[in-house]
């Protein structure tokens, strides 16, 4: 790993926008410099090896817990790092954009954590990335207060009951066009991981916590030495004690979960644990073997958390992390309450068996996308939990795990219902108006749909249509009613490139690996030549 200086500085290609300089300043530019010279040749060769694996898997060949590696799952004597303050106890954690409402919101919600969300439920923007790092900033000096227009009051609570931020940045396979390094877009990852610890981690330190991270989108330990690495480096540079960074993988890839305690090996030192990032997980499945008849899957509602293979997947995921001393983190309830008192007693009863099943399993806390969620999520884990912080001492060893265990999706195979093909072409084209828009997470038929959402819908639609389980003329007339209604509701909506971004992501011949890139491109970048 080379610590030298970059060749040259990080370049501000955008136009400047309000207390941008608080952000991108010198220094903060300079640090960034310093990862991305680090750090950016291999990332392009570990998204070059990603590209390979997925063509190798397309051919037929098996997916197994990886040989080379057997060692490290066999030796029994390794932990990760001990958990950090405020991260002993992660019993409901909330996530949401860094907005400034969303985030006085999570905050405040009675959440033990929030994870502040730059990756599948922001809308990168240039406002969006730079005003989110305001937003952290802001939320850890407490000057984030305010009043809406309308009157209505935004207030942190006592700082004792305020939630353990947590962010999430964009993953490897992004990159922010609106800064340059060496003639090249800087790779997303580290604009979003780099100008918060730049920022903030000694402030979160000061205040009793410290910078701590969700990865996204891993899919092998490699990525996870990669961050690691970048941990050291940071932490190096501004003369912070290895090991305060800490983070928490999701586990939302299928090649990732054949190398779990790998990826928790390559990062014990900084290790907060794994989640169970299941929306993404079911993407990744399709994605890597949608060309096969036998990972045909039904409509997304359809695959519940009880079906075999994904239960393989979070019991899995929990022997794993006790095994090692770390937490388990449950998934995602994207349930939004509703203002009719049966379809809200429906949703939360939905939310509890969920969460029950979950702490039953033997995770350490789960996931809510919604303040109203979080006290039925907390009911269900004091209840579990009581006086402890955890369940690490369950270690789940009646549970074994073979690959066939993971893969067995066939017995889930079925024809797609008319109401689950329409409600994909739906979402999928609600979520794309909303994300070009600049809004990344969006309230839809009462769930919180975010990227990860999106991506499941338009893949599923690519798979049937591959498989010709659906027919393309169906699809294209359900494409123009839908357009036709989005229309009429948002007359604003630019339906030229909605159209255009879900023919290209979910009617094309080849499957795009996923939607954001190309449209992020095309779209959302506005350079200050742009603005000229």
């Amino acid at each position: 790993m080379t610590t030298s200086a970059p060749t040259r500085p990080v370049r501000v290609l955008a136009a400047p926008g309000e207390r941008h300089d608080e952000i991108l300043t010198p220094a903060a530019l300079e640090f960034l410099g310093h990862l991305v010279g680090a750090f950016a040749e291999r990332r392009q060769w570990l998204l070059k090896e990603r590209r390979r694996r997925s063509l190798r898997l397309a051919t037929g060949i098996p997916l197994d817990f990886p040989r080379a590696t057997a060692g490290i799952r066999a030796d029994s004597s390794w932990r990760v790092a001990p958990a950090a303050p405020g991260l002993t106890d992660r019993r409901v954690e909330i996530t949401a954009p860094p907005e400034r409402r969303m985030a006085v919101n999570a905050l405040n919600s009675g959440a033990r954590v929030w994870m502040a969300d730059f990756e599948d439920a922001t809308a990168p923007t240039w406002e969006n990335v730079i005003g989110g790092q305001l937003t952290l900033l802001d939320a850890i000096e407490r000057r984030i207060d305010f009043t809406t227009p309308e009157g209505k009051e935004y207030r942190l609570r006592p700082a004792g009951e305020l939630a353990t931020i947590v962010v999430r940045p964009r993953g490897w396979h992004l990159e922010e066009h609106h800064l340059e390094f060496d003639g090249r877009p800087v790779p997303a990852s580290l604009v979003d991981f780099g100008l918060y610890f730049f920022h903030c981690a000694q402030r979160q330190i000061d205040a009793g916590h410290g910078p701590y991270f969700y990865l996204p989108k891993l899919e092998n330990h490699y990525d996870a030495r990669l961050w690691n690495d970048v941990f050291v480096l940071a932490q190096e540079l501004l003369g912070i004690p290895q090991g305060t960074v800490r983070a928490t993988v999701l586990i939302e890839t299928i090649t990732a979960a054949f190398e779990t305690e790998e990826i928790l090996h390559e990062l014990r030192e900084h290790s907060a644990g794994l989640n169970a990032g299941r929306w993404d997980y079911l993407f990744s499945l399709i994605k890597t073997f949608g060309h096969r008849t036998d990972f045909l899957l039904p409509d997304r509602s359809q695959v519940t958390m009880t079906a075999p293979f994904m239960r393989a997947y979070t019991e899995l995921l929990v022997r794993t992390c006790h095994r090692r001393g770390a937490h388990a983190i449950g998934g995602m309830a994207a349930q939004v309450p509703s203002k009719d008192p049966e379809a809200h007693a429906a949703a939360l009863a939905k939310v509890r068996l969920d969460k029950e099943r979950e702490a039953e399993d033997g995770f350490d806390g789960s996931w809510v996308a919604h303040p109203g969620l979080v006290p039925t999520c907390r009911e269900v884990f004091d209840t579990v939990l009581g006086d402890r912080p955890d369940q690490i001492h369950r270690t789940r060893e009646d549970v074994e795990t073979a690959a066939a265990d993971l893969l067995s999706v066939r017995r889930m195979s079925g024809p797609p219902t008319e109401e689950g093909l329409r409600t994909n072409v739906a979402v999928t084209l609600r979520y794309f108006d909303a994300w070009l828009r600049g809004q990344g997470a969006v309230a839809l038929h009462g769930l919180m749909e975010d990227a990860a959402t999106a991506e499941i819908a338009r893949v599923q639609i690519w798979q049937w249509l591959r498989h010709r389980v659906v027919d393309r003329t169906t699809v294209l007339g359900l494409l123009d009613q839908e357009l036709a209604g989005l229309g009429a509701e948002y007359p604003w909506a630019d339906l030229d490139a909605v159209r255009h971004l879900f023919e290209e992501t979910a009617l094309a011949t080849e499957l795009p690996a996923f939607f954001t890139p190309s449209a992020y491109e095309r779209h959302l970048v506005r350079t200050s030549q742009d603005s000229a």
